[in-house]
């Protein structure tokens, strides 16, 4: 995986990220989902890598990369502060502008990044993502039957880590090595059995349901919005359609408008379809223009 790419990790202070970085040009971060890490994006990144210089970081408390101790409205998790740590490691890097992809967790916190940090995101791209807001508001029966996991690991009277870290072999299911790629499969599963990992997961999933949408209702009085080239990247096979169309429950958040691109694809585009993920990201990028 990842060839001329190089592994570090880089301290920021409050964290050490797990990150990978390879190619030369435009910046442009990665940003996984739960439960990957990001080794997910094993055949995106080299794809970008010919034309830009990508960074694809593990979350704070995801993979390789730590977790500060817990604070009592879990802000540690927030999407806020798991922002802050992007733009800090890109200036780590040398980059105090660049394009941001999220799936997923991820696309929360490339959101947050696009919010809190306009001067630093040149380009937004958000793979199967709502503000996290707009899902809470519109919770319902089927929501909440679909989406249960939500609630389950954001639960603190009854930790989740009990019972994920008593079996998560039973508790998660993936695809196959050689469908995943081995390296990638590998990777994930070995953040899975480590009870750290598993503890940041389901705090954020907690941010997410308490300073996670006080930070989006606070934008939202406040009518702060994107003010960056967006695209919205849809799997076919997935539901983010479940609240309605999602590029109209976008678009009050964007002062440009939204682009966007189904992807012939489940949830996990990276992995099901990295090709015409990473066509969509480097067309987007190039030109600004909506996607064929």
């Amino acid at each position: 995986m990842f060839d001329r790419f190089r592994l570090d990790r880089v301290d920021l202070g409050e964290v050490t990220l797990r990150v990978r970085y390879g190619g030369a040009g435009s910046p442009v971060v990665l940003l996984h989902g739960h439960p990957r890490t990001h080794t997910t994006w094993h055949e995106v990144a080299p794809r970008l890598a010919e034309s830009h210089l990508v960074v694809a970081p593990d979350l704070r408390g995801y993979g390789g990369s730590t977790l500060p101790q817990d604070a009592p409205d879990h802000a540690q998790s927030s999407k806020r502060a798991m922002a802050r740590d992007v733009v800090l490691l890109m200036s780590h890097l040398g980059h105090d502008r660049f394009a941001v992809v999220g799936h997923d967790r991820g696309a929360l916190v490339a959101f947050r990044a696009a919010m809190d940090h306009p001067d630093a995101v040149s380009h937004l791209v958000v793979m199967d993502g709502l503000p996290v807001i707009e899902h809470l508001e519109r919770t319902d029966a089927v929501f909440a039957r679909t989406w249960w996991h939500w609630w389950f690991l954001g639960q603190t009277d009854m930790p989740a880590e009990r019972v994920i870290c008593a079996d998560p072999d039973a508790w998660y299911s993936t695809p196959e090595p050689a469908e995943m790629g081995s390296g990638n499969h590998a990777d994930l599963w070995e953040a899975l059995h480590n009870p750290a990992v598993v503890h940041g997961m389901c705090e954020d999933y907690r941010a997410g349901l308490g300073i996670d949408r006080e930070h989006d209702d606070a934008d939202r009085v406040a009518r702060r919005q994107v003010m960056c080239p967006t695209l919205l990247l849809e799997s076919a096979d997935d539901d983010l359609d479940i609240h309605g169309d999602p590029a109209a429950i976008w678009a009050p958040w964007l002062a440009q408008p939204l682009q966007h691109r189904v992807i012939d694809s489940g949830h996990h585009q990276a992995e099901q379809a990295p090709g015409s993920v990473a066509e969509s990201v480097l067309e987007f990028l190039s030109r600004g223009k909506p996607p064929h």
